[in-house]
């Protein structure tokens, strides 16, 4: 009869397994130092750019780009390393030496990976920050940008707009999120009716692949170009530009917010949005916050849908088209203001009007802990589940959440699903994004678990076989991979969910680039493995194509 360890035995075990552990990171830590000592020719200005957890600035390098406090603890696993180059090239030796000594490499270029994969791991690991490489040029004749992955998308506008009144790109809102990371998921903003997702618009990049190899679109090849662009470049190597299309933009445009509380019929204006928000011109994106508030009527609780909207052309425009399309909503000249397109990023985002410096900030005011998930809509919820929904909202748990519903239609109609990696185009009627945000580390099992149940409740309402996600939208809930190597099945679970059909393509780019799997986290593409007869992974080498094919 098998005995049960007593306290001290245990205690006794967890000690050892702990020590060992540290050994083992040690260990490599001192051999990745070493290789990094020697690849660099005791060149001096690399010293100047590595960080360990004896440097005096190692915490603050390391949480300077965190915008999620749930990986801003104690227990959270930390890097045995960070390298904040300041030069393309020194990523290659990083890439040589974490290979030499067994680390992984978590690479980050805005910290806005909604599950903290670009700066945390449960095996050792060394981060290559981009901070550092933030270097945009514009070119308004040819209406085109390179940008370095650690630009942010606020510093992006702001170059765009130092040259041109109407020159645009059409990402994220967010003016703190890197470029690397945004586009090379799809990225989307405002400008997503009229002219798409970032992604669609990236006409050649820079990518540092497994062997060091600095490739552009040409010297990449095509398979491997179309992946990044909404595959998520993590997969595939590191990201170190991209070149742009800008788009164009009018002289002006017109903003609005208006909102509406379950007294003033707001369950009747949302329910009519779904069917028509999706078929508006082209020019005119209307999306909608929901969220709990306090009724200015008598201090009840109520929920309360805000109409933001971005318009590509002036009032006198825009008021007759609401009026023919949306009169439930019941706008007026007093609720829209024009501006320039770049003030409007300003405006979408919540920052004061005013001086346009404010978009070069590199770190978020208001970093909070926060759990998020997305869904797709492909047809208008009922009364009854719009109900339902505010019935959660009421729910102590669910805190300061709230909804964010994003218009489709329009361009997104338009472009293919396997155009890019990114396949939730035509047939959406509009995306919803989902958000519960805290204070506290002690409240984050009861906000989690509150917006898990709220996922679990929209189930009948969203699209299903799959049930898609969002890759920058980053969800661990809905399925990971192994620590070491996992298995094409495995992965399809939450791969397809992703990318849809677009996965089998990316697993076959990655066996081709990364057939090592060296560039790999918990949601990162694997190449395809078959299993041997005792039971362990073996790379299909040149046949992996036929077997492929076969298998899928």
């Amino acid at each position: 009869m098998m005995k049960t360890p007593n306290k001290v035995s245990l205690l006794f075990s967890v000690l050892v397994i702990f020590s060992c552990s540290s050994a083992v990171s040690a260990r490599e830590h001192d051999n990745f130092l070493q290789c990094m000592s020697l690849q660099s020719n005791n060149n001096t200005s690399i010293s100047n750019v590595v960080y360990t957890p004896k440097n005096s600035s190692y915490l603050s390098i390391l949480n300077f780009s965190i915008q999620n406090l749930r990986f801003e603890t104690e227990t959270t696993p930390k890097p045995l390393v960070i390298i904040t180059p300041v030069h393309e090239s020194q990523i290659q030796p990083v890439i040589y030496c974490a290979k030499e000594s067994g680390m992984q490499i978590r690479v980050r270029s805005g910290g806005h990976d909604y599950e903290g994969l670009s700066y945390t791991s449960e095996v050792p690991f060394v981060i290559v920050d981009l901070v550092n490489l933030h270097e945009i040029n514009v070119d308004v004749e040819k209406k085109t940008a390179w940008v370095q992955a650690g630009a942010r998308l606020g510093e992006l506008y702001y170059r765009i707009a130092e040259k041109s009144r109407t020159l645009g790109f059409p990402g994220g809102v967010c003016p703190t999120v890197g470029a690397g990371g945004h586009i090379s998921g799809g990225g989307y903003g405002t400008l997503i009716r009229k002219y798409g997702l970032a992604a669609d618009h990236v006409i050649d990049a820079r990518i540092m692949d497994v062997n060091g190899r600095i490739l552009d679109r040409n010297s990449m090849g095509e398979d491997l170009f179309w992946a990044i662009r909404g595959g998520g470049g993590a997969s595939f190597g590191v990201i170190l530009a991209w070149k742009l299309e800008l788009v164009d933009v009018p002289e002006k445009v017109t903003v609005f917010t208006v909102a509406r509380t379950l007294e003033q019929n707001a369950t009747n204006i949302v329910e009519r949005w779904q069917y028509i928000a999706h078929k508006f011109d082209k020019d005119l994106a209307v999306r909608v916050f929901l969220r709990r508030v306090n009724s200015s009527q008598d201090g009840k609780r109520t929920i309360q849908a805000s109409f933001q909207s971005l318009f590509l052309g002036g009032v006198d425009r825009l008021l007759p088209l609401m009026q023919q399309s949306f009169p439930e909503l019941g706008l007026r000249r007093e609720d829209c203001t024009e501006m320039r397109w770049i003030e409007s990023a300003l405006y979408i985002y919540g920052l004061p009007l005013g001086s346009l410096d404010v978009l070069l900030n590199r770190t978020q005011a208001n970093v909070r802990y926060f759990k998020a998930k997305v869904d797709y809509v492909q047809k208008p919820i009922s009364k009854n589940g719009l109900e339902g929904i505010w019935k959660r909202f009421y729910e102590e748990d669910a805190g300061e959440a709230e909804m964010l519903l994003v218009p489709y239609g329009g361009r997104m109609d338009e472009v293919s699903e396997s155009s890019i990696p990114f396949p939730h185009r035509a047939g959406n009627l509009y995306q919803i994004h989902y958000m519960v945000n805290w204070d506290e580390e002690e409240a984050s099992e009861r906000h989690i678990n509150w917006i898990r149940r709220l996922y679990s409740y929209m189930a009948p309402y969203v699209s299903k076989s799959p049930r898609v996600a969002y890759i920058n939208y980053r969800d661990l809930d809905i399925g990971v991979n192994n620590k070491g190597n996992t298995s094409y099945a495995q992965a399809s679970i939450w791969g397809r969910k992703y990318y849809k059909n677009n996965f089998r393509r990316l697993v076959q780019v990655k066996t081709k680039v990364d057939p090592s799997n060296f560039f790999r986290n918990e949601q990162s593409v694997p190449p395809f493995y078959s299993w041997t007869k005792n039971g362990k992974y073996d790379f299909l080498g040149k046949c992996y194509t036929l077997l492929f094919d076969s298998y899928y």
